[in-house]
């Protein structure tokens, strides 16, 4: 939607139709102006005091939506088309290069060899199992080495279980996790390993580990949203669907990972289950929400985690930990047993080590499991990664104002990633801008 200003202080959000957005716009753009104020500890605890009391909180609820234009923005905004409350549209079918179109009715084992098939032939060396020394493994590592016998998912177990423990306390401490039960784990791998033996794996998931983030059921664990209290008002009874779609590929689910309470923040700072520290470095954050998902896969704990992204708690924490964060179409994905925070933008979401990970556990959990409530088209288009022809018909819309609404290094790191794409691909990237009007400038200033 376009933003027109009157004269009352307030705004009209025009139909999207009605939006220019060629290179020569004169649409405004607003830039971010957080106008709140910066506090923790005790100061927090007043704070929430004044309120929750009937005259303070009032008060300074005004004040806070005056100063962060909530009423000029929301409040007193007109809206000059009915809101889209979720976020469906009709279906355009147009065909795509180089993918490979699946059922979403195949079942979740299916679903997952069909990925595999788009993947380019590996041309890495068995690895020896006898030499444990650190590196990130891959699914097709997993199941390279369960199937040569080079290694069990027993094994993996026991080792994994070892390593959780030694993060999870000093001098480490990295708060990795929040629930974890070193018994299923051992349970779930063990029957793998017998899988194996017996030469029928379910699939290439098959004994891998993937963690789980907080926010969706997975059993025995209750599900606490990262609180201290959620799980005794709505206790978790049933695995999450796309849950179900990992278990029955055979992955071994190795817990839940933390989350930054609720979801409603971004550093993956918990008071209950302690501040999820970077691989990298532990004095930095891992971003959030889905802060342990992301960085059990950046440790190299597991190759692929599940989180849930509204409004990037996937792809940030996924950005800050350098593993890859995937985002899904809404409805792609069955919402089934997930905390609804937020379920009209809040997809499952998947982060990994590779692209190739990511595709993978994609195509298991966008399986449709009865009872179905699809809501997008049941045809899912694969990527055909083991094509040798470039696409080269891709464009980028990079919104001109957005884009530069970043630090200089951003900026440029982003710039320069574009411009990769667009010498090496020949992709183009049309760029549409918006005015930065005074007039906006005045909506921080003006009193009414």
């Amino acid at each position: 939607m376009g933003l027109l200003f009157k004269n009352e202080g307030h705004v009209v959000f025009r139909p999207a139709k009605d939006v220019d957005l060629t290179p020569a716009s004169s649409e405004l753009y607003l830039r971010a102006n957080v106008k709140a104020p910066r506090m923790a500890g005790f100061l927090v605890k007043v704070f929430a005091w004044f309120l929750e009391s009937r005259i303070f909180g009032t008060l300074l609820l005004f004040i806070l939506k005056r100063d962060n234009l909530i009423h000029k923005l929301v409040t007193n905004a007109e809206l000059e088309e009915p809101p889209v409350y979720v976020p469906l549209h009709p279906l355009d079918d147009k065909e795509e290069q180089d993918v490979k179109q699946v059922g979403s009715d195949l079942s979740p084992p299916e679903l997952v060899q069909q990925a595999i098939e788009c993947l380019p032939v590996s041309l890495e060396n068995t690895l020896n199992g006898s030499n444990f020394s650190f590196r990130h493994w891959t699914i097709s590592d997993y199941s390279r080495a369960y199937t040569s016998g080079e290694i069990t998912p027993r094994t993996v177990a026991e080792h994994l279980i070892a390593a959780i423990h030694e993060s999870s306390t000093p001098p480490l401490q990295m708060s990795f996790f929040i629930n974890y039960k070193a018994e299923d784990i051992l349970k779930q791998a063990t029957e793998s390993t017998l899988r194996y033996e017996q030469g029928v794996p379910i699939s290439a998931l098959d004994g891998v580990p993937i963690a789980i983030k907080d926010e969706i059921d997975c059993l025995p664990y209750p599900t606490t949203g990262g609180t201290k209290w959620l799980h005794n008002l709505r206790p978790c009874t049933d695995d999450a669907c796309c849950v179900k779609c990992l278990r029955l590929c055979g992955a071994v689910l190795v817990g839940k990972t933390n989350m930054h309470e609720l979801g409603a923040g971004t550093s993956g700072i918990n008071p209950h289950y302690g501040a999820t520290r970077n691989p990298y470095s532990r004095s930095k954050i891992s971003g959030g929400s889905s802060s342990g998902s992301a960085a059990v896969v950046a440790s190299g704990l597991c190759p692929v985690a599940l989180g849930v992204d509204g409004g990037g708690s996937v792809r940030m924490p996924a950005a800050l930990c350098g593993v890859v964060g995937f985002k899904p179409t809404f409805g792609r994905v069955p919402h089934s047993g997930v905390l609804p925070l937020n379920w009209t933008v809040g997809m499952v979401g998947i982060l990994a080590g590779t692209v190739e990970d990511a595709f993978i556990v994609y195509a298991a959990i966008s399986c449709q499991l009865p009872p179905r409530q699809l809501s997008v088209s049941p045809k899912v288009n694969f990527p055909l990664l083991n094509s040798t022809k470039p696409i080269s018909s891709i464009k980028l819309a990079k919104y001109g104002e957005w884009f530069n609404d970043c630090s200089d290094d951003i900026r440029e790191c982003c710039s320069n990633a574009l411009e990769r794409l667009q010498k090496k691909y020949g992709w183009k990237v049309p760029a549409f801008h918006c005015l930065l009007w005074k007039q906006y400038e005045k909506l921080y200033t003006s009193d009414d």
